[in-house]
């Protein structure tokens, strides 16, 4: 299956993916804000907090997936792999927040795990969706 990846694409997937993933957390943000009593102060939920890491973390993503795709035999269904231990992984430091300052309550852990996830989804969705990002024109699944 290498070579199926058209690296190349990701000049403009890459982008979207990461547009994509920031309007999801920022989604989770409103609604979290909005229903649950959260400080507003608290670094991790600021807009710019949000914006910057997770630009910065889904980029790195991208970059990773750059990687997968080019030297693994299965490349989506490596990255898939990679990136569900990577997101696992992400949610323990949220539990430590907890009380570690003003803001840092159980919902606000629990609001950065959703967020967590929800740039996680798209991210899978898109950079691991054939249609964006195979080679070949007229990709059909069953071949």
């Amino acid at each position: 299956m290498r070579g199926d990846i058209d690296v190349r694409k990701l000049w403009w997937v890459g982008p979207l993916t990461i547009v994509a993933a920031n309007l999801a957390v920022l989604a989770v943000r409103v609604v979290a804000f909005a229903t649950l009593d959260l400080s507003p102060e608290f670094p991790p939920l600021t807009y710019v907090g949000l914006a910057l890491f997770t630009t910065v973390l889904v980029g790195i993503g991208v970059l990773l997936f750059a990687v997968v795709a080019r030297r693994a035999l299965t490349p989506i269904r490596t990255y898939r792999r990679i990136a569900l231990v990577a997101l696992l992984f992400s949610l323990v430091p949220d539990v430590f927040l907890v009380g570690s300052g003003p803001g840092a309550t159980w919902p606000a852990a629990i609001v950065l795990m959703v967020m967590h996830v929800a740039a996680w989804l798209p991210t899978m969705l898109i950079l691991t969706n054939r249609a964006l990002v195979d080679s070949r024109r007229g990709y059909s699944p069953r071949r």
